[in-house]
């Protein structure tokens, strides 16, 4: 019955065959959502109704703003300022809102106790956008904070300090601040290339990171340089960036890495098929550190994760999946593509899959406009709107 290999169609199977024995959307959605286990936020829009709803553990990020008489639901509040909508809340974690022209109503009957939820701490580490706020806490904020902690707990002597673009930046920011080294730019950046990691061939990769990132050889050369990045993933992009640098006249290259060592495939959104992929994978720091070329290599401790996060939301953030031997099994992972099936259109809002296509920094904004019959989506970014 499937026309495509993507989870969306398998959800919106789920609520369509569900919508036959409910009497609301609303109801379908929540019987869906008893079946699915696995990170996502879903946007289910029937021609009278706006419905977001995220998954019980509240790994992915899902928010509520208005503005005028619209309400708004957003994969990220950067979205919001985009269009001068002004942020409500975040949808809780299992809760399903329900948008008519008479207003928003919640349902929590899936809300788990707040000891019990769980975040993707990959979305402050390097999925979400700096400008974004998640169950509030501030992106950039995390940033600058793990940048901080890589400054107390791995110094080294150096004369600059540099950001991988974009989520390395803030980091490199916050080390510099902690240790009173300069801060600077190192690279110029093509915005018009995607994601290497999750290219799907080697040489592939590489070729993407010549293009990808050009380094400013007056910034760096003879000068010991702190190169601060959010992860090392296969670590094929880590060891040509050094390169690069050395080539471009820098004498040392110490490397930063704002998160702990990548050790386990991620179910829940991130496209890493084997362990063997993973450069941490039966490697010391020390060996990694030979395999991509630095002359020192440093990471961010989990118990800092925990701080900060822990900290600000009162809620331990599960990083099991990332950086701990742990075995994790779901039935529906995330992903970002729309189909329409038996008139549903299902939306994921915040999820890693259509990220690969260098969708990251275009967040989705649907609102529903009183009086009107239809919703409306706006893709913030391509200037267009698409009226259903």
């Amino acid at each position: 019955i499937f026309q495509t290999t993507i989870d969306s169609e398998v959800i919106a199977y789920h609520i369509a065959r569900e919508r036959v024995n409910t009497s609301s959307i609303e109801k379908a959605v929540a019987r869906a959502m008893q079946k699915i286990k696995g990170a996502y936020s879903l946007i289910v829009m029937s021609p009278r109704k706006l419905i977001g709803a995220r998954d019980p553990y509240g790994f992915k990020p899902l928010c509520i703003g208005k503005r005028d008489n619209a309400y708004v639901l957003a994969s990220e509040s950067c979205a919001l300022d985009t269009i001068g909508a002004e942020f409500i809340r975040d949808v809780n974690p299992g809760e399903i809102v329900t948008i008519t022209k008479d207003g928003i109503q919640s349902d929590c009957d899936l809300c788990l106790p707040k000891e019990k939820t769980a975040r993707c701490i990959f979305e402050y580490i390097y999925f979400a956008r700096p400008d974004s706020e998640i169950d509030g806490v501030g992106v950039y904020h995390s940033r600058i904070q793990a940048g901080r902690y890589l400054a107390q707990d791995s110094p080294v002597e150096a004369d600059l300090v540099v950001g991988v673009p974009e989520s390395g930046n803030a980091a490199a920011l916050g080390y510099s601040l902690e240790s009173g080294i300069p801060y600077g730019t190192a690279f110029v950046k093509n915005g018009y290339v995607g994601r290497t990691f999750i290219k799907p061939g080697q040489s592939s990769r590489e070729s993407s990171v010549q293009i990808k990132l050009n380094v400013l050889k007056e910034a760096v050369k003879g000068k010991r340089v702190i190169m601060i990045d959010d992860s090392i993933v296969r670590g094929t992009t880590s060891d040509r960036i050094v390169k690069m640098l050395r080539d471009a006249g820098a004498t040392e290259v110490h490397v930063r890495i704002s998160s702990p060592p990548f050790l386990w495939p991620c179910y829940f959104g991130t496209d890493i098929p084997e362990r063997e992929q993973l450069i941490a994978y039966n490697r010391s720091i020390n060996e990694i550190c030979e395999v991509i070329g630095a002359d020192s290599l440093g990471y961010l401790g989990e118990e800092r994760l925990f701080k900060f996060h822990y900290d600000s939301i009162n809620s331990r953030p599960k990083i099991i999946p990332l950086f701990k031997p742990k075995n994790v099994s779901i039935l529906s992972t995330s992903s970002k593509f729309n189909i329409s099936f038996l008139s549903l259109i299902i939306y994921f809002c915040n999820t890693s899959y259509f990220r690969r296509f260098r969708l990251l920094s275009i967040p989705y904004i649907f609102c529903t406009i009183r009086g009107r019959q239809k919703p409306l989506i706006f893709q913030v970014d391509f200037v267009r709107h698409i009226l259903l």
